[in-house]
């Protein structure tokens, strides 16, 4: 039998647990699981996840909410899981993407995306094209960038977050032109084609445009990818084009760091899993995506070589830590 001061000791020990000791003895998952989308609604990352979130919840047992958190380039939405004290318990996790792995080299910031984060799988890359609307007077990108050149920051060029891969990318172009582009950036894909097909952005620069290109209302100048796009047979890559501008936008799904590798593999299988559902595959038909599947640490291994990467490039783009 307890005595009272044994009693008073127990009763003291579990009120000074934390809320993470407690969850961790829980079944996993024991509640919905949600994942903080860091762009407006609508775009690929956002239908993606919705067109996953069936066969997700059929294996894991509990539903998947995407909870969108735009604003700020894309990247508080994902930092948040670093900068507020979320539970490492795997039911809140969050879209990764490259341009949060490159944040720290432009901006100070309290987080560190190879050390803050745990990597639960990668899951597709995007394909940029850079476009313009259908009665745009540019037909070809050699066009676009020698009137670049010719009213150097008077053509509006979209693109998502100050310092994403395709901002950066629209710079390379243009220096490698000898212009320049007035950079204007937007909280999501969607806004910003909005913006392009309402005439008020003369380029866009981004992923996700696969299936308004083939609608007939813009005009696919180039893609920026290694090889030409299937359904766009006859636009020419920039490489082609003799631009060495490429880019490569992978996304996948993180947690807070310090997960139990239990959760990560269960998660990891759930969302590996759904992304051979044939209504995913559809989606990334539609967006020009293709798979980039990559188990825990061989997505932490890319993220630590993409930081190395952008690391050498940004200066010499002219790219500085603010």
């Amino acid at each position: 039998m307890l005595t009272r001061r044994r009693v008073c000791g127990v009763l003291g020990a579990s009120a000074l647990a934390t809320p993470w000791a407690r969850a961790a003895a829980e079944p996993f998952p024991s509640r919905p699981i949600t994942v903080i989308l860091p762009v407006p609604p609508g775009g690929f990352g956002d239908v993606l996840l919705r067109a996953m979130g069936e066969q997700v919840a059929a294996e894991l047992g509990q539903p998947l909410v995407i909870l969108s958190r735009p604003g700020g380039g894309a990247i508080p939405g994902t930092a948040s899981l670093a900068t507020q004290g979320i539970a490492p318990d795997g039911h809140i996790l969050a879209l990764m993407h490259n341009a949060v792995i490159r944040h720290p080299l432009l901006q100070k910031v309290t987080w560190d995306p190879l050390v803050d984060f745990t990597y639960v799988i990668g899951l597709a890359s995007l394909s940029t094209m850079v476009v313009v609307r259908a009665d745009a007077p540019w037909q070809t990108l050699q066009e676009l960038l020698a009137d670049a050149k010719a009213r150097p920051g008077v053509i509006s060029y979209g693109n998502v977050g100050v310092a994403s891969a395709n901002r950066i990318a629209g710079e390379q172009l243009a220096r490698a032109a000898g212009g320049r582009f007035n950079m204007v950036p937007y909280k999501g894909s969607t806004e910003a084609m909005t913006a392009l097909l309402g005439g008020h952005l003369d380029v866009y620069g981004d992923p996700s445009v696969g299936p308004v290109a083939l609608s007939g209302k813009v005009r696919v100048l180039a893609t920026l990818t290694d090889r030409r796009i299937q359904r766009l047979g006859a636009v020419p890559t920039a490489r082609e084009l003799g631009y060495n501008v490429a880019v490569y936008s992978p996304i996948g799904l993180v947690g807070p760091r310090g997960m139990a590798p239990a959760t990560v593999e269960r998660l990891h299988k759930a969302f590996r899993q759904a992304m051979s559902a044939p209504a995913v595959l559809r989606i990334l038909e539609d967006h020009d995506a293709e798979p980039y599947l990559l188990d825990p640490e061989g997505y932490l291994r890319y993220a630590r070589e993409q930081f190395a990467r952008e690391k050498a490039m940004l200066p010499a783009l002219g790219f500085k830590l603010d």
